[in-house]
C-alpha cells in the first residue's frame, strides 16, 4: 500500500510538472483603447513575439510558476507585471499609456488648449527642460543657440559688432516671428532687436514652437510662426538652483533660481548677471563679441485662493550695456583711426498678471494683462538713436472643455506707442498703434482617427483698418505608429520701421513709417507632416521619422529702398514674397544613445514686379547631426555637426558654405554637476573666409553676417542644485 500511495503522489507531481497554460494578451490604448498593432510581448523564460492587426499576442505551453509579463511599444510606458500560472482567465488586457502623458510639461499652452501635445491638431514643436539645460551648457546667457539648431530656424545676427539677433523661420525676416513670454508679447518692435539676447534659459519650464501662421490664435506678427517661452511654476518641493559659466572668450555668467510653493502662496525667483569682455580673435579689426554687462530679475508671486481661483504677479527687469567696435577702440587704445563703436544701452521693466477661474466642472475665465516699458539708446560716431516704447497687452477668454469638444473665445486690446528722442532735424518716426481683436476656436475629436482645429480671429488695427483671419488644423492618427497633420491660415503685420534692414544700419535716415504710405502685410500659407515610428530588436532600437512640407506668401511686403541719396523709406513692394521646402527629421535611440538628424530645404524669394531674387540670407540646404550619450543622472556626452550651404547676400554676392561643429560633457552627481562645451571646433568664422565690411575701419560699411564671427570658444562651469 506504501508503494501504491508513493507511486500515486509522484505520478500527480509529474503530471502537475507537466501542466501547460495558453494566453492571449491583448495590447491597447489606455485611452481610445485602440489596438496597438506590433507592439512587443515578452513573457520571461518564453520566446517573446509582436501583437497582430487587432493588438493579440497568442502564447502556449506555459509551466505552472511565476513569470514576468513585458510588454513595450514606441511612444508609450513599458508595461512590467509578474504574472503567476494558473490564471484565472486565459485572456489579458493590457493597456499602455503614453511616455510623459502624466508630466506636465507635455500639456502645451501656445494653442491655448488644455491637450496634450499628442492629441493637438496644431504642429507644435517642443523643448523640454532637460534639452533647455543641454543648451543652456552651451550658451547660458541667452536663447540664440537654442533655437538656431532647430530645423528651419535661423537666428540671424544683424549688426556685426554689437550682435544683435532675431529669429528666422523657415526664410522669412525675423519681425514675421512672434515671440511671447508665457502668453504675452513682450518682444515687438523696438523691444524685439534685442530680446533673444536678453532671455537666459535657466528660469524657463519649456519652449513651444508655431511654424507657419499663427496670427488667429495671437493677432498680428506671427506670420513666419511663433516662438512661447513658459517660465517654470512653484512646485510643493522647494527647487533652489545656481548656475556658473565662464568661456575662453571672457564670458562670465552668473545665475539662480528659487521656486516653492506653499499652501496658498508660491514664490519664483530668478536672477542673472551675465558679462563678457571685448572679443575678437586673430588680428580681425572689430569685435566679434562686444563688451557688455546684464543683470536680470524676475520674480513672481504665485496666490491660491481656492482650488478654482489663482493669480500670478510678475515683474521682469533687464539692464544692460552692451558696446562693440573696433577692438583696440573697446580695450582704450583707440586714436584718430580706431575710433569706431557700436553702443545699445537699454532698460526693460515689463509686468504680467493672469487670473484664472474655474466656474465649473468644464468651464474657465482667464483675465490677463501685461505692460512693458522698453528704453534703448544707440550710439555710433556722429549719430544718436534714443527712443522708448510702451506697449499693453490685455486679454479676457472664456473655455468650455469637455472629453470630446473644446470651444475658447476671446478679447483683446494691444497697444504699441513709440517715441523718439532725436537731436536732429530728421523727421521723427514716433508712432501709436492700437488693435482690438476676438477669436474663437473650436477643438473637436470626431472620431478616434481624426480631430480638428478651426478658429477665427477679427482685429481692428486703427488707421489700418479691419483683418479677418481664419485657420484650420487637423490630426489624423492613422496608426499607432503612424499620424499626419496638416493646417494654414492667413496672417498679418502691422508696418513699423523695426526691420533686420533698418537696425543694420541703426535706424540711420530712415523715414517714418505711417497709414497714408504704408498698408499692413497680409499673408497665406499651410503645412502638412507626417509622423512614422517604430522599433526593432525586441524595441531596443527605436526610430521616429517627421516629414514637412510647408508654404508661406506674403503679398506687397515691407521692404527698404532708397528715397533719395543716403535716405530711406520702407515701401510695400508691388509683388510678394513667399518661402517654400520641407524639413526632414529623424530620431534614432539604442540603449544610452540617441542620434538626431535633421534636414531643411528653404526656397525664399522676393518677387517685384514681376521679377523674381532670392531671398537674402536664407541657406538653401541645411543639415543638423547630433549623437547623445546620456547614462541617466551620471553623465551627458554630445556631438554636433552643422552644414550651411551657401547664401545670397543683399549685395548680389553669394556667401560661403561651411560646417559647424562642437562636443559638450557633463558629469552629474546628486546635488550638483560640471559641464565643458567646446563650442564650433573648427573654428569657422566670416573673417577668415570672406569680408564683413567695406570702406576703411573708421568708417566701416558692415556687410551680412551669415557666419559665425567668435570661432572656436571653450566654456565649463558648475551647475548646484540644493
Amino acid at each position: 500500500m506504501k508503494h501504491i500511495s508513493f507511486l500515486a503522489v509522484l505520478l500527480c507531481s509529474f503530471v502537475m510538472g507537466l501542466a501547460q497554460h495558453k494566453i492571449i494578451v491583448s495590447v491597447r490604448d489606455a485611452d481610445s483603447r485602440a489596438p496597438l498593432a506590433g507592439a512587443t510581448v515578452l513573457i520571461k523564460g518564453n520566446n517573446g513575439t509582436q501583437t497582430d492587426a487587432k493588438g493579440i499576442a497568442v502564447f502556449a505551453d506555459i509551466k505552472d510558476e511565476q513569470h514576468q509579463l513585458i510588454v513595450r511599444f514606441v511612444g508609450y510606458r513599458e508595461y512590467d507585471q509578474p504574472l503567476h500560472f494558473p490564471l484565472s482567465t486565459d485572456t489579458l488586457t493590457v493597456l499602455l499609456e503614453h511616455e510623459g502623458e502624466d508630466i506636465e510639461e507635455v500639456v502645451i499652452s501656445s494653442t491655448r488648449s488644455t491637450r496634450t501635445i499628442q492629441n493637438i491638431p496644431t504642429r507644435v514643436e517642443f523643448i523640454g527642460g532637460e534639452e533647455l539645460e543641454e543648451k543652456g551648457n552651451m550658451k547660458p546667457g541667452d536663447i540664440r543657440m537654442m533655437l538656431n539648431e532647430s530645423t528651419g530656424i535661423q537666428t540671424q545676427q544683424v549688426s556685426a559688432t554689437s550682435a544683435n539677433a532675431s529669429i528666422r523661420i523657415q526664410g522669412l525676416d525675423g519681425r514675421y516671428t512672434q515671440v511671447l513670454k508665457d502668453g504675452f508679447p513682450l518682444y515687438a518692435g523696438f523691444s524685439g532687436g534685442l530680446g533673444l539676447l536678453q532671455t537666459p534659459p535657466l528660469d524657463l519650464k519649456q519652449v513651444e514652437v508655431i511654424k507657419g501662421a499663427a496670427s488667429t490664435l495671437y493677432g498680428g506678427g506671427a506670420i513666419a510662426g511663433l516662438v512661447n517661452l513658459v517660465s517654470k511654476a512653484p512646485t510643493a518641493e522647494r527647487e533652489l538652483r545656481f548656475f556658473l559659466n565662464g568661456t575662453s572668450a571672457g564670458g562670465l555668467d552668473l545665475s539662480g533660481y528659487y521656486g516653492q510653493k506653499f499652501e496658498k502662496v508660491g514664490v519664483t525667483v530668478f536672477a542673472s548677471r551675465n558679462s563678457n569682455q571685448p572679443y575678437a580673435p586673430g588680428n580681425t579689426p572689430f569685435t566679434a563679441i562686444p563688451k557688455f554687462n546684464r543683470y536680470v530679475i524676475n520674480p513672481k508671486l504665485f496666490i491660491y485662493f481656492s482650488p478654482k481661483t489663482k493669480l500670478n504677479i510678475g515683474v521682469n527687469g533687464v539692464f544692460e550695456d552692451r558696446t562693440g567696435g573696433d577692438i583696440k577702440y573697446i580695450k582704450g587704445r583707440g586714436d584718430s583711426t580706431h575710433s569706431y563703436f557700436e553702443r545699445n544701452k537699454s532698460t526693460r521693466l515689463s509686468t504680467q498678471l493672469a487670473l484664472e477661474h474655474q466656474l465649473n466642472e468644464h468651464s474657465t475665465l482667464t483675465v490677463k494683462n501685461s505692460f512693458n516699458n522698453f528704453q534703448r539708446t544707440i550710439t555710433i560716431p556722429d549719430y544718436v538713436f534714443d527712443g522708448k516704447q510702451l506697449s499693453s497687452y490685455s486679454e479676457a477668454t472664456y473655455s468650455n472643455q469637455h472629453e470630446n469638444v473644446e470651444w475658447i473665445g476671446g478679447l483683446n486690446y494691444y497697444t504699441d506707442n513709440f517715441k523718439e528722442h532725436s537731436i536732429d532735424s530728421f523727421p521723427k518716426r514716433n508712432y501709436n498703434q492700437q488693435t482690438v481683436g476676438a477669436f474663437i476656436q473650436n477643438t473637436w475629436k470626431a472620431n478616434q482617427w481624426l480631430q480638428l482645429e478651426t478658429g477665427i480671429r477679427g482685429d481692428y488695427v486703427i488707421d489700418y483698418g479691419f483683418v479677418l483671419l481664419p485657420r484650420i488644423s487637423a490630426l489624423f492618427k492613422i496608426s499607432p505608429k503612424v499620424n499626419s497633420r496638416i493646417g494654414g491660415g492667413l496672417g498679418y503685420k502691422t508696418p513699423t520701421i523695426f526691420t533686420e534692414e533698418t537696425e543694420r544700419i541703426q535706424f540711420r535716415n530712415v523715414f517714418p513709417v505711417n497709414a497714408n504710405n504704408n498698408a499692413l502685410e497680409k499673408s497665406y500659407g499651410g503645412n502638412f507632416d507626417i509622423n512614422y515610428r517604430t522599433a526593432f530588436f525586441a524595441d531596443k532600437l527605436s526610430l521616429s521619422i517627421n516629414q514637412l512640407f510647408f508654404y508661406t506668401r506674403i503679398n506687397n511686403p515691407l521692404l527698404m529702398g532708397a528715397a533719395t541719396v543716403n535716405t530711406y523709406h520702407l515701401v510695400n513692394v508691388n509683388g510678394y514674397m513667399d518661402t517654400k521646402g520641407w524639413e526632414t527629421n529623424v530620431k534614432l535611440g539604442y540603449g544610452d544613445f540617441k542620434l538626431f538628424i535633421g534636414y531643411t530645404f528653404t526656397d525664399a524669394q522676393i518677387t517685384e514686379q514681376g521679377v523674381k531674387r532670392d531671398n537674402p540670407l536664407t541657406a538653401r540646404h541645411r543639415l543638423n547631426n547630433v549623437l547623445m550619450y546620456e547614462i541617466e543622472d551620471k553623465w551627458k556626452v554630445g556631438l554636433e555637426a552643422y552644414y550651411y550651404s551657401k547664401q545670397p547676400l543683399s549685395d548680389g554676392t553669394t556667401g560661403k558654405q561651411y560646417w559647424l561643429c562642437g562636443f559638450m560633457a557633463e558629469k552629474l552627481w546628486e546635488r550638483f554637476s560640471i559641464f565643458v562645451n567646446f563650442e564650433n571646433m573648427l573654428d569657422t568664422r566670416q573673417t577668415r573666409f570672406d569680408s564683413i565690411y567695406t570702406g576703411t575701419v573708421t568708417h566701416p560699411v558692415f556687410r551680412d553676417i551669415y557666419a559665425p564671427l567668435d570661432g572656436f570658444v571653450v566654456n565649463g562651469g558648475l551647475k548646484l542644485k540644493l
